[in-house]
């Protein structure tokens, strides 16, 4: 499984893959033992027709704090949060859930995006725009998450 120190933003949307893929193709968690491991959450969690496993929820969490963290303590990380918010609100305004996080938001477009692009459907510049902000911020928060634990240790 991908290490959420490694990357935790690549780890929330992997996670999200596989609980796609579970519900999706369930006989196939038999073949693997990573998958068997997921399914087994996902149905001892309830969550095998919607939903996100709670280890999804507490990276997303995590992610989050260490945001509102450097918000509250980081000039320039508010300034770029503030840069990109006009076309963030946008992107919330078009889902089902207005309200969720910021975080959640950036995670939840990169991976519709990646469904997009599977399918082999067009994105456009505005969205690729959207896409790239998302990207550099939570390869940002990543690597800030990284470097906190790798300087706990």
């Amino acid at each position: 499984m991908k290490s959420k120190i490694d990357n935790i933003a690549e780890y929330i949307l992997y996670l999200w893959q596989l609980e796609d893929y579970l519900r999706a193709f369930p006989e196939q968690a038999c073949s693997n033992t990573e998958l068997m491991e997921i399914a087994d959450m996902m149905h001892a969690e309830g969550i095998m027709e919607g939903g996100h496993l709670q280890l999804a929820i507490n990276a997303l969490e995590e992610l989050e704090d260490l945001h509102r963290e450097l918000l509250d303590t980081e000039a320039p990380y508010r300034a770029t949060i503030l840069h990109i918010e006009p076309r963030l609100n946008i992107l919330k305004a078009k889902t089902d859930n207005p309200q969720m996080s910021d975080i959640e938001a950036y995670l939840t477009l990169l991976y519709q995006v990646m469904l997009l692009r599977l399918q082999k459907q067009e994105i456009t510049s505005e969205t690729d725009e959207v896409v790239q902000d998302a990207t550099q911020l939570l390869r940002f928060l990543s690597k800030t998450y990284f470097d906190d634990h790798q300087a706990a240790i």
